[in-house]
């Protein structure tokens, strides 16, 4: 489904809560609220555990490692790519699975040095950081309400390999 949304235009929805969105503007507003909405942090009580989890991840990330990080080799990273299915969509830079699965030995050297670099610096790229998010129609839901529309982020497929 979500090829089939990259491949054609979609057509914005044309109602928002105050009538018809006569923008590509007031539709972007519309589904940033609508998104916001759907995506509030948790703050339910009845939760403390996962959030006390979240904060030690949290604080453990920004201390210094104790210890030099395990590197990858070609075999690691190959078998990860052979791992990956032909049928999921090209993500944000539009790498299909397919192109990573035929990489020259070669491309796949400097693919391994690079994520050996990234791990030795403690480095996640802010490119890799950023997602392409699209809107799939919800199955027998109403096309003109912006509230019907399920949204998918597509990450970078380099970022979710390192």
């Amino acid at each position: 489904m979500t090829k089939e949304v990259l491949r054609f235009p979609t057509l914005s929805p044309p109602c928002h809560p105050g009538g018809i969105a006569l923008s590509d503007s007031e539709n972007a507003e519309d589904f940033a609220d609508i998104l916001d909405i759907q995506f509030q942090p948790v703050t339910d009580p009845s939760v403390p555990t996962v959030i006390e989890m979240v904060g030690v991840a949290l604080r453990s990330y920004f201390l210094p490692p104790a210890s030099e990080p395990k590197l990858t080799n070609p075999n690691k990273v190959q078998e990860v790519i052979m791992g990956l299915k032909f049928s999921k969509a090209p993500c944000r830079n539009g790498i299909p699975n397919r192109a990573l699965k035929r990489l020259p030995q070669g491309a796949l050297s400097l693919l391994v040095q690079t994520f050996n670099a990234l791990l030795l610096t403690h480095h996640f790229p802010s490119v890799w950081k950023h997602a392409r998010v699209i809107s799939i129609l919800k199955p027998g839901k109403d096309p003109a309400l912006h509230t019907s529309y399920c949204p998918i982020s597509l990450l970078d497929r380099i970022g979710k390999l390192f």
